[in-house]
């Protein structure tokens, strides 16, 4: 029986699905994330070939003579790692590699041209054109900087904290609530905690949902963080349609919105006031997974 596998990879999880020619599911799997700009490629490699031998070892105890003719990568992180990964992959069919951003794009478009906008641990802007060409925009990683992300949020949110502690910020109820988290309420003391080597950037994203928790009670630090953070990846949402849809005249653009963080009311808002008048949003519910199973079923077609 043919049957094809795909992985949707990030900094936080990493997700795996065995489905038959049809796009029903067989087996599926979750591990940690795999992204190379937190993990070697030597671990990287060992987690991806350990979990693809579960899921058909998982997919073989129901079906017999199951034969992989597709495998898709949908990865964050450096194209060539997966490009060059990829290549040197054997025994699971034709192997195809692709951004992060495909799987949420397919969800927001279905192949057709226009938007999504990505906000998780990480953020990015992808857009279809009216050729069909992918373009990807942002997705910078943690030490450079993905607005609207929970890194980003989070990160603000402690620096907040750091400068309240030092007597140069108001204290807000953000500041309270990180160091009531953490148990430390000395700036020293917490500027070494989030510098320690096992703060890791998932752990700095953990404290993103707060942000828009303590903006949706009018904390007004939690609302200037939240607020200026949408406000940068609409700002860059706007330069790719100015790009790619320059020619689109005012012809409605689809918007998919994906991930809890730019799904919330601030957040919808903040996109509103500040997106091209030609964007009409909606809300993306489907997981990414989703999204390459789609994907999946669409490109083997």
């Amino acid at each position: 029986m043919n049957a094809r596998i795909g992985i949707d990879g990030g900094g936080t999880k990493t997700e795996f699905i065995l489905v038959d020619e049809t796009g029903a599911f067989i087996a599926q799997r979750r591990t940690a994330g795999c992204s190379p700009s937190i993990l070697d490629s030597q671990a990287i490699s060992k987690l991806i070939s350990t979990t693809l031998e579960e899921l058909l070892a998982a997919g073989r105890q129901t079906r017999q003579g199951i034969v992989i003719t597709d495998t898709v990568f949908c990865m964050a992180g450096s194209r060539s790692f997966w490009s060059e990964f990829g290549a040197e992959l054997t025994g699971y069919g034709r192997v195809q590699t692709f951004d992060d951003s495909i799987p949420v794009l397919e969800l927001a478009t279905a192949g057709h041209p226009g938007l999504v906008l990505h906000a998780g641990t990480g953020s990015f802007v992808a857009a279809r054109g009216d050729d069909g060409t992918a373009h990807y925009a942002g997705g910078l990683g943690w030490r450079f900087g993905d607005p609207a992300s929970a890194y980003d949020l989070g990160q603000h949110a402690i620096a907040r904290t750091i400068l309240e502690l030092q007597g140069w910020a108001e204290p807000s109820g953000l500041g309270a609530s990180i160091c009531e988290a953490t148990g430390i309420r000395d700036a020293t003391a917490l500027t070494r905690h989030f510098y320690s080597p096992s703060t890791t950037p998932p752990a700095i994203a953990a404290y993103g949902p707060l942000i828009t928790t303590l903006a949706a009670q009018n904390d007004e630090a939690a609302l200037g963080i939240l607020t200026q953070s949408i406000g940068q990846i609409a700002r860059l949402a706007n330069e790719v349609i100015a790009r790619v849809f320059a020619e689109n005249g005012s012809l409605a653009l689809p918007v998919g919105l994906s991930g809890l963080i730019l799904q919330t009311p601030i957040a919808q808002s903040t996109l509103a006031a500040t997106l091209d008048s030609r964007c009409q949003m909606s809300a993306i519910v489907d997981p990414p997974i989703e999204g390459v199973r789609r994907l999946l079923t669409r490109i083997s077609s």
